[in-house]
């Protein structure tokens, strides 16, 4: 049941946003793929198509990011993700829509070949910055200080956009969902993710608690130990219901976590992704990427298989983008 707390419609209005997502995004069925696994009944929800510079999940959390730093007067939003970070593709298209400029620190050393998220990144008009060996909270820093000395207002936006304020993206993307399951008077069991810097599980579990989904919300990590990544969604979860103005409190039993699957480790694709990402494709023409839906997906597909997810259940699949990462791993994909 849901708690005692404020109307879907109240619990956003005093929180700055801005549209940026084109919402609601499609809850489509993969019976080819239902079938081909043998059951349960699949779902996809598209947040694949929230229509920024080739979608994906951060879009949602922009939304109320980059509102907060407009209240602030910010002239550069930087941000942070690994060399192929579909926030930080998504978070240099918000920019440029908003007139901001956008500076990305991404780890590592520069590749020779710029294809993929990079590719966009450099389309899109952000200023790429590299850490080399060092930690990118201290590049990050040296950024806000240069911003400032000329002048400039720095806004940070975390790594994954994943804070109180982006969270809220997606508590308001569970109040979406429920309405599409009301109007096609669907039963759900389990929403199944890709869940890294926690914030797109935090949220949807926030807005489950409020709105009084019943189903399980099962996060398949992509790179953390089950117990880390835990501890990071049950405190997001609690900041950001704060934030909103929700009584809620939250138990680390409400947080499903697999680790299982995690592999050689972030952005390192195995076969059980290939399989996964081909299987999709090839059943219901609907592209993967390779280092968070592929991976969330063959979780999903092996827990059919070993019978943890029942043929009678009806799952949602919540594809949170990533496709431009496709082509940076083209040589192991073919």
């Amino acid at each position: 049941m849901a708690e005692q707390n404020p109307g879907i419609s109240t619990i956003f209005s005093h929180l700055p946003r801005v549209k940026i997502a084109h919402l609601p995004t499609p809850l489509d069925e993969m019976p080819r793929l239902s079938k081909a696994l043998g059951g349960p009944r699949l779902f996809i929800k598209r947040d694949d198509q929230t229509g920024l510079a080739m979608g994906g999940n951060k879009t949602r959390k922009l939304e109320f990011l980059v509102a907060d730093a407009l209240a602030q007067r910010a002239t550069t939003l930087i941000t942070t993700g690994a060399p192929q970070s579909n926030h930080c593709r998504q978070t240099a298209a918000a920019a440029a829509k908003f007139g901001l400029r956008a500076i990305l620190v991404l780890a590592g050393e520069p590749p020779e070949d710029w294809t993929g998220n990079l590719l966009l990144d450099t389309l899109l008009g952000a200023e790429v910055r590299w850490t080399g060996p060092r930690q990118w909270e201290a590049v990050m820093a040296e950024i806000v200080e240069e911003e400032r000395d000329v002048g400039r207002v720095p806004y940070i936006i975390p790594y994954g956009g994943s804070n109180p304020i982006g969270v809220t993206g997606y508590v308001a993307a569970m109040a979406e969902f429920l309405e599409q399951l009301e109007q096609r008077s669907l039963q759900v069991q389990r929403i199944v993710l890709a869940s890294s810097s926690g914030g797109t599980q935090a949220g949807l579990v926030v807005g489950a608690k409020a709105f009084g989904f019943g189903g399980r919300i099962e996060g398949i990590s992509v790179d953390k130990e089950r117990s880390v990544l835990r501890e990071m969604v049950l405190r997001l979860a609690a900041k950001t219901a704060a934030y909103v103005g929700l009584r809620s409190t939250f138990t680390p039993r409400e947080f499903t976590i697999h680790d299982e699957y995690v592999g050689q480790g972030y952005g390192i694709m195995g076969e059980a992704e290939r399989e996964a990402i081909r299987l999709v494709a090839q059943t219901e023409g609907i592209l993967l990427d390779p280092v968070y839906t592929g991976r969330a997906m063959a979780g999903l597909i092996d827990l059919i298989r070993q019978e943890i997810y029942h043929s009678d259940e009806t799952i949602v699949f919540w594809h949170t983008g990533g496709t431009p990462g496709l082509f940076a791993y083209r040589d192991k994909l073919l």
